[in-house]
């Protein structure tokens, strides 16, 4: 959910410059079942315009006309929402709005974190009492940096004791896509929806630019011999799809000692086989489980013709792998969807 707070904290710092004063929302405690957990945040601004949302849609009215005080008095407050009667999603959210003003220093930090890929701790100290006014707020901690503090941490006499709410976000999953093909560009698009981390990767012979793929975070004309893997990690997925077989089988070789999340390859089962045989020719000490963890043709059987079908079913395998799941429908599923 990075993406979430990169996406407030870039409006709250527009809100600031109009000059707009911000209110910064999280779901802090939850009693039964919601629609969203925890650790979902948004934005109000004063002039009532929001980002991010903390429900499907039904609790946000009410979140404003209830901030208004905060804007009033500068004080955050804790509020209750029982959705038990209103919304039937059998639960009672407790949502925290605090007054939220964006320092120089804390955007500088928070954007070279965002660049350096580097996880983010917030621990939000709250009471749970619906209307509850206190010292109450967040505390956002970067690695080996001071933390930025919006929360005294302390409770005043006419304030109970204060309990915590703890969340790492970790960095926004990365996606390699290597090609620049109109179906790369699909695949881009919707990825980036994601808020997921899109990197482009395109023939040094053909290259490209961000304005080719305006969502994309880098685009970068190279070799397989030239590109660095070195930062290719468990928080990393791959797609080829360079419709060349040849160059398709150089980035393969490439990738033979390294663990992606996933590693995925467009093209039909026939060219599987064939590029599975001749990556024993080129590197006879290839492990099959390396290529057990290879996904070819890439996606998920949902007879996906278009570019964005196609698209839609590499995004649904690879959100399948990285959260373990076996892709089925959620109406075979008994009792709780989420286990956590």
């Amino acid at each position: 959910m990075i993406h979430e707070l990169k996406e407030i904290i870039l409006q709250a710092k527009k809100n600031q410059d109009k000059p707009l004063k911000n209110v910064l929302v999280t779901v802090v405690a939850l009693e039964g079942s919601s629609y969203r957990k925890p650790g979902v945040r948004m934005l109000i601004a004063e002039d009532d315009k929001m980002i991010g949302a903390v429900s499907g849609g039904c609790v946000e009215k009410e979140i404003i006309h209830r901030s208004k005080s905060v804007f009033r008095d500068g004080k955050a407050k804790v509020i209750t929402y029982d959705g038990r009667y209103r919304l039937g999603c059998e639960g009672i959210l407790y949502i925290l709005i605090e007054p939220f003003f964006i320092t120089d220093a804390f955007y500088k930090r928070f954007t070279d974190a965002i660049l350096q890929r580097e996880p983010l701790k917030i621990e939000t100290f709250f009471t749970k009492e619906n209307e509850a006014i206190g010292d109450f707020g967040s505390v956002f901690t970067f690695e080996h940096s001071v933390p930025f503090s919006y929360a005294k941490k302390t409770a005043t006499t006419d304030t109970p004791d204060l309990v915590s709410f703890e969340q790492t976000l970790s960095p926004a999953f990365r996606l390699l896509i290597i090609g620049a093909e109109h179906d790369a560009l699909k695949l881009c698009e919707m990825a980036a929806l994601l808020g997921w981390q899109v990197d482009i990767i395109t023939s040094i012979k053909d290259p490209k630019s961000n304005l080719d793929f305006p969502k994309a975070n880098s685009v970068i004309g190279s070799t397989p011999e030239m590109l660095d893997f070195s930062k290719i990690d468990a928080n990393t997925g791959i797609v080829i799809m360079n419709h060349s077989y040849a160059q398709d089988l150089k980035y393969v070789l490439q990738l033979v000692d390294k663990k992606p999340a996933y590693l995925g390859i467009l093209g039909a089962a026939k060219r599987r086989d064939k590029m599975f045989n001749e990556l024993f020719e080129y590197n006879p000490e290839i492990l099959e489980t390396f290529l057990e963890s290879i996904f070819t043709p890439a996606g998920l059987n949902l007879g996906a013709q278009t570019p964005e079908e196609i698209a839609l079913s590499i995004l649904a395998e690879i959100l399948a792998t990285i959260k373990n799941k076996t892709p089925n429908s959620l109406k075979e599923i008994t009792g709780k969807i989420h286990t956590t």
